[in-house]
């Protein structure tokens, strides 16, 4: 087992592994190492998944990176996928769920949204990989002849490539802990050469330095009243079978695992009973780390790692403070209550939408509001009216995502919202929609549509750009990851993001703001002055080019109502806003979205019309003392 071998053993096979890499190819040592790699400075905790799939090895493991930031060590988790597309961007959300952007542009399952969430940390594509990016390094290194003409493998060359993936994110991230989490299941066959690859990496990197985690499920059947640890036992055998022998378990069960189910998996996994880990359901994953604190697994990963003497203690006792304070919001009673309405085309599915279920959850512990989301799918065609659906809501979303389907529901959605004064929030393609309504029912452009769905129509108020239409290839014109967004003050947009996210400007003049974008439409600018002139607001834009990418209407309130079209014969809108980005992408459980935000206090407003709005949440009203442009 990687653990029983000496230090001794461990320094002689890593210098005949080193060595390996200036010898001829007739050395069956195969051992990439990034330049600047330190032996010893990097550890790793490797999670596998054992019985079944989808049991929550990236809440686990996030919630274990999350204790070991904690204590002051820098920490990168990084996804290993199985199959072989190279992203996750054209993967059918009821397939994977929704695609998750990172900052750089990569599209990522939605495990790497639970990642940034629970570290309140920005990952990179090295946090990343498929079997088809470690296929395609392996193959364009043998055609530039990478391998000196040896015949390529998949032990040495395929599992070599793995470890120098993690490697090298060691080094580029400067991390004291690499957390691996290996998608799918132990016995899957697109996965087994990334567990050859992780049992090969602890022999190489020796004693000490990597620990492993399975993961697996405690059956409950209801008719037999007891917990059943058999599957667990015959998935932990089939990961020891494969050369792996893990450190630590833990248990899915819905209710806590029972002593004798944990001494069971203990006496067949040769782990011992106090690393066995109940990873019961619990009413918040936010409560997870908390409780794998108390159960003293970071003790044990620092103890099996040797990492006592990096801990920071000081830094350590002020984020436990600071999340036991979140936490204790989550799980306490709520003061408010308010009902928001998802409608989009998953509706059926919410890991299709698992960010904005995560953005509403966070802003509504913040805000003390009880939210029920009411998940509203477009594509029935036996639905009852829109009108009828969204009559019991507080505040309406429209989500992102591509294709004809659904559209006109939505586009229904929006102008429900904005005649009866709902709250209403846009994303990406409800930024879109919202454009498309506003110039049918309020500009009189009766056939506007977006060039997406309708590529002949004479008033595409929504199009591609000019500048995008010479990038050719599916997704090759698709804006992607973080851009800068320039804010217009004295508007609902700068209000928003001025006390959270804007940091010290001053009000009075525009600032940035960097959001995550996934969109390939934009706005046409030849359209944008009849949208203006008729009351539509474009508070954020894009810093240089006529790009529009938030719009709203004015607030009862506003310091431009007098003078806006709309206003005059509509009255303001308590909340109508939409973003041509993501805002749900960078939403984390202490720093909430702020158009979330906003959303979730106008909704509570809207089911509690008697309640001072200043109690909810004053940082979204316009201020017009404040907001009062200066005279100079």
């Amino acid at each position: 087992m990687p653990h029983s071998v000496s230090q001794d053993d461990a320094d002689q096979t890593q210098d005949l592994l080193e060595q390996a890499g200036h010898q001829t190819q007739e050395s069956e040592f195969f051992n990439p190492i990034p330049p600047g790699y330190v032996r010893g400075r990097h550890k790793y905790v490797v999670v596998f998944g054992t019985v079944m799939s989808g049991l929550g090895k990236g809440i686990f493991s996030s919630s274990l990176a999350k204790l070991i930031k904690d204590k002051g060590l820098r920490v990168a988790p990084i996804k290993m996928e199985g199959y072989l597309n190279i992203d996750s961007g054209t993967l059918n959300p009821y397939r994977h769920g929704e695609v998750f952007v990172l900052d750089d542009g990569l599209e990522t399952d939605m495990d790497l949204g639970t990642y940034e969430r629970m570290l309140d940390q920005d990952l990179t594509r090295d946090n990343y990989v498929t079997s088809g990016q470690i296929y395609r390094n392996v193959l364009d290194k043998e055609r530039s002849g990478g391998y000196l003409g040896r015949d390529v493998q998949m032990i040495p060359h395929v599992t070599g490539e793995v470890k120098y993936k993690l490697r090298e994110l060691a080094v580029k991230q400067r991390a004291d802990v690499v957390f691996v989490e290996v998608g799918g299941t132990v016995g899957d066959h697109e996965n087994a050469f990334y567990i050859e690859a992780l049992r090969q990496l602890a022999f190489e990197e020796g004693p000490g330095s990597v620990c492993y985690v399975a993961l697996t499920y405690i059956i409950e059947p209801p008719a037999l009243g007891e917990q059943k640890s058999k599957a667990a036992q015959l998935g932990l055998n089939k990961l020891m079978e494969a050369g792996i022998q893990p450190h630590m378990v833990a248990c899915r069960c819905q209710n806590p695992v029972e002593q004798g189910a944990k001494e069971k998996v203990a006496m067949f996994s040769n782990v011992p009973v106090e690393r066995v880990f109940s990873m019961h359901d619990r009413p918040s994953i936010y409560m997870i780390p908390t409780e794998m604190r108390e159960a003293g697994v970071d003790r044990h990963i620092l103890t099996m790692l040797n990492l006592h003497e990096r801990v920071n203690v000081t830094q350590e006792d002020r984020a436990r403070e600071k999340w036991l304070s979140f936490v204790n919001k989550v799980t306490a009673p709520r003061k408010h209550k308010a009902r928001i309405g998802l409608t989009g085309k998953y509706a059926s599915l919410r890991d299709a939408y698992a960010s904005i279920d995560k953005a509403i959850e966070h802003c509504a512990t913040m805000m003390d509001a009880d939210i029920e989301m009411v998940w509203i799918d477009v594509t029935k065609e036996d639905a009852p009216p829109i009108a009828q659906q969204l009559a019991d809501v507080d505040g309406v979303i429209v989500p992102g995502g591509f294709g004809h389907r659904g559209t006109e529901a939505k586009i229904e959605c929006v102008r429900y919202c904005r005649e009866n004064k709902v709250p209403y929030l846009g994303i990406c393609l409800g930024f879109q929609m919202a454009v498309v309504e506003f110039a049918r029912n309020v500009c009189g452009l009766n056939d506007a549509v977006s060039s997406e769905f309708a590529p002949e129509s004479p008033n595409r108020v929504i199009d591609i750009l000019p500048e995008q239409k010479k990038i050719e290839g599916l997704g090759g014109n698709m804006r992607l990851g973080g851009k800068d967004v320039l804010i217009k003050p004295t508007t609902l947009a700068a209000n928003l993001y001025y006390n959270t996210r804007a940091g010290k400007h001053n009000r009075h003049e525009p600032f940035n703001i960097r959001e995550r974008f996934r969109h390939r439409f934009e706005v046409d600018p030849q359209y944008i002055e009849t949208l203006e002139s008729h009351g539509l607001i474009f508070s954020g834009r894009h810093p240089a080019q006529p790009i529009m990418q938030v719009l709203e209407l004015p607030q009862p309130g506003s310091v431009n109502a007098e003078a806006n079209a709309y206003f005059q014969s509509q009255g303001g809108h308590p909340y109508f806003i939409g973003a041509q980005f993501h805002p749900e992408l960078l939403s984390r459980p202490v720093d909430p979205a702020p158009m979330f935000m906003g959303l979730v206090a106008a909704a509570v407003q809207h089911a509690n019309p008697d309640l001072d709005p200043k109690h909810i949440a004053p940082r979204w009203l316009p201020d017009p003392e404040k907001d009062k442009p200066v005279t100079v």
